[in-house]
């Protein structure tokens, strides 16, 4: 049996040894399958978003005295930011695609003529569906807006109108982004506790001293503890798929390939973040503990419940060497947008240089302070 040959050979052992251990308990089966499916449940129906800055784009078709008041009125508001002036509606669908912009405002041709002439004069607003909430509270806010220029300009009614369109989540419902999100999440509290329990587990059973004296490398052991989290949290990942999918009714615009991939990706990242908690805590509560240290700031940095540009300047600098701001932001454009690998290369970046970090540091720990 040649060296390959036997590395795959007692990996496939020791990874059915670890899956056994996880399945055999009904109380863990329980564990594994009823949170995600409460849980699942529980995002779509309750899940929901605030806003505190805009930044937003402007077509401004008319380029009349009005048209550069009424934008300067929006300029104005605290809570909207102009980031950009476009010439058409065009360059308004990069910057949303990229994610520069929240929203923006298009002026049409007619704008002064129809003031002047005390008809109605619509202004298009634009709205990024991934975030449904902040895509209403953008549209309400720029209504009110409008309804108070009005009133400054002295009209007898309100002639400025708004019309709303809103890419990739027309109805702006909330479950269509917490959902595709909740696949990245599950994924990465489910495999950070498999992985952070595993070498810990083995220790407090007396079973670990055991698995040392195998025949098997620290390598193969390490590379045995990492892949049964990362299967567990796929299937995890699939079932929130399955929910939101056909029981919410979330169209999904991608391609599976390329979720499943990048899935692949983060937990691999995490397995190693969690492999290396493993290795340094005693015993099962010392992992506990640092898990939740770790991953609640995790969660928080990562835009899945406040957007990151509303965060301090040093905070959204932080967020770079959090893996799940990447993967929430890659899963939501690959889940609603359609969008591909090529479009998506960058969020694989931090999160395969985190993996390239913790796996060799998971592996360093568990042969330094495992022996």
């Amino acid at each position: 049996m040649t060296a390959l040959a036997r590395f795959f050979h007692h990996l496939y052992f020791l990874c059915q040894k670890e899956l056994l251990s996880l399945f055999k308990d009904p109380r863990m089966r329980i564990q594994l399958v009823m949170p995600v499916i409460i849980e699942g449940f529980l995002f779509g129906y309750a899940a929901n978003y605030n806003i505190e800055e805009v930044p937003y784009a402007v077509v401004d078709n008319s380029g009349t005295a009005s048209s550069r008041d009424f934008l300067a009125h929006i300029a104005a508001a605290p809570t909207f930011s102009c980031t950009a002036v476009c010439g058409n509606v065009q360059e308004v669908s990069a910057l949303i695609d990229a994610g520069d912009i929240l929203g923006a405002v298009v002026v049409p041709e007619n704008f002064e003529k129809r003031l002047l002439h005390g008809g109605q004069a619509p202004v298009q607003v634009i709205t990024d569906g991934r975030n449904p909430m902040i895509a209403s509270m953008v549209t309400n806010y720029i209504t009110h807006i409008a309804a108070d220029w009005s009133a400054a300009e002295g009209f007898a009614r309100v002639p400025v109108t708004i019309e709303t369109r809103t890419w990739f989540n027309p109805n702006q419902l909330s479950r269509w982004t917490f959902l595709p999100s909740f696949l990245a999440m599950i994924a990465f509290v489910q495999v950070m506790f498999l992985a952070g329990l595993s070498i810990a587990k083995e220790r407090e059973q007396g079973t670990f001293d055991q698995l040392l004296v195998t025949p098997l490398s620290p390598t193969e052991i390490l590379i045995g503890k990492a892949t049964p989290p990362v299967l567990v949290g796929l299937f995890q990942a699939f079932m929130v798929f399955l929910i939101a999918r056909y029981w919410f009714d979330v169209p999904f615009a991608g391609n599976l390939f390329t979720l499943f991939l990048t899935l692949l990706i983060f937990m691999v990242s995490t397995t190693g973040l969690g492999l290396s908690i493993s290795s340094v805590a005693k015993n099962m509560q010392q992992v506990l503990v640092y898990l939740l240290v770790l991953m609640i700031p995790m969660v928080l940095l990562s835009g899945l419940v406040t957007p990151i540009h509303n965060m301090p300047e040093f905070l959204q600098i932080i967020t770079y060497a959090d893996p799940m701001r990447f993967v929430i932001d890659a899963v939501r454009r690959i889940y609603l947008e359609g969008a591909g690998l090529a479009e998506i290369a960058w969020d694989f970046v931090p999160m395969v240089a985190v993996a390239a970090l913790t796996m060799p540091l998971a592996g360093w720990l568990f042969r330094h302070k495992t022996t």
